[in-house]
């Protein structure tokens, strides 16, 4: 059987280190060399000819990371390695999963495209903005789910009176599996946008007076859709609000928008890095343990279904 080689990216260097570390194999000889206007060249300074390569890299903004792993991508298909398969923490333009209006872009489905064309044979992810993306792809896709570790995380809070609410109508699956899990109530904070990252008016569906609320969320960007329903929840009577969001962007006036909301916590993973780490309301949550569990079961051909509730 061939064996593993982990390589990073640049933005994901400290997550692929803790993978690396939890799966007991020190990440692999890579070197990006970057020409004076920004090119990148990635290198591999060690033989991967018939290995089982994973390529770990968040294809976050800017698109220097999504190049960046396409052409890492190139480069070991290139040198024949046996397997190929991106580990995309966080996939970026997952947001753009359909046409809800005239002439706009399918960008997911154009990244899916991408990493086909450079040579992916299995995508790893977690938890996508739509589950249906992965039809997108005609190779396998792991998608791995944060309440694997959200979940022990919750259980450690020994909150009583609480129930889950989902931030918009879209993430309702999503909070659905954290209330029938712990058998509690579920409530939904219905929004309308007038623009990207602008929600105009929400209404709460549910009743949630006397409750610990816990906002369940696969995405926290500028943080206004999150502090609009913490404050909607809290004048109809919520104890508290907590998030569980899986990926923490933080982009723009978030950690500012945080510090004036209504929320007691928000909890995500390290999917991203975070600007922040030490913010009195973020907690942070490593995912390495369930990428470097997946990995080995992915190489070893093994069912990887125990790692979700």
């Amino acid at each position: 059987m061939s064996s593993v080689k982990i390589f990073s990216g640049t933005v994901s260097r400290y997550l692929s280190e803790q993978i690396s570390e939890h799966y007991g194999a020190p990440l692999g000889a890579l070197k990006i060399n970057r020409f004076s206007d920004g090119e990148m060249a990635p290198e591999f300074n060690e033989s991967i000819r018939g290995e089982d390569v994973f390529l770990i890299n968040a294809t976050c903004a800017p698109s220097d990371n999504l190049m960046e792993l396409l052409l890492m991508a190139d480069a070991v298909r290139r040198a024949s390695a046996c397997n190929i398969t991106a580990v995309i923490p966080y996939f970026g333009y997952a947001r753009q999963d359909r046409k809800d209006k005239p002439r706009v872009a399918i960008g997911a489905k154009l990244v899916a495209n991408l990493l086909t064309a450079a040579g992916i044979q299995r995508l790893m992810t977690l938890d996508l903005h739509a589950g249906q993306i992965q039809g997108f792809f005609d190779f396998p896709v792991d998608h791995l789910d944060a309440t694997a570790i959200f979940v022990p995380y919750i259980k450690e809070l020994k909150l009583s009176n609480f129930m889950f609410a989902s931030a918009d109508v879209g993430g309702v699956g999503r909070a659905r599996t954290y209330a029938k899990h712990f058998g509690v109530e579920l409530a939904v904070c219905d929004k309308h946008r007038v623009r990207a990252n602008e929600v105009a008016t929400m209404q709460v569906i549910g009743d949630v007076s006397g409750m610990n609320v816990i906002l369940v969320d696969d995405i926290i960007d500028t943080a206004g859709t999150l502090s609009r329903a913490a404050s909607v929840l809290m004048d109809k009577g919520a104890l508290s609000v907590r998030a569980f969001c899986t990926h923490g962007i933080f982009s723009g006036a978030a950690y500012d928008i945080l510090d004036q909301s209504s929320l007691t916590e928000v909890v995500v993973t390290d999917s991203l890095p975070q600007k922040r780490p030490d913010h009195p309301k973020v907690k942070v949550i490593s995912v390495a343990p369930l990428f470097a569990k997946a990995i080995r079961r992915v190489h070893a051909q093994e069912s990887i279904s125990t790692l979700f509730l």
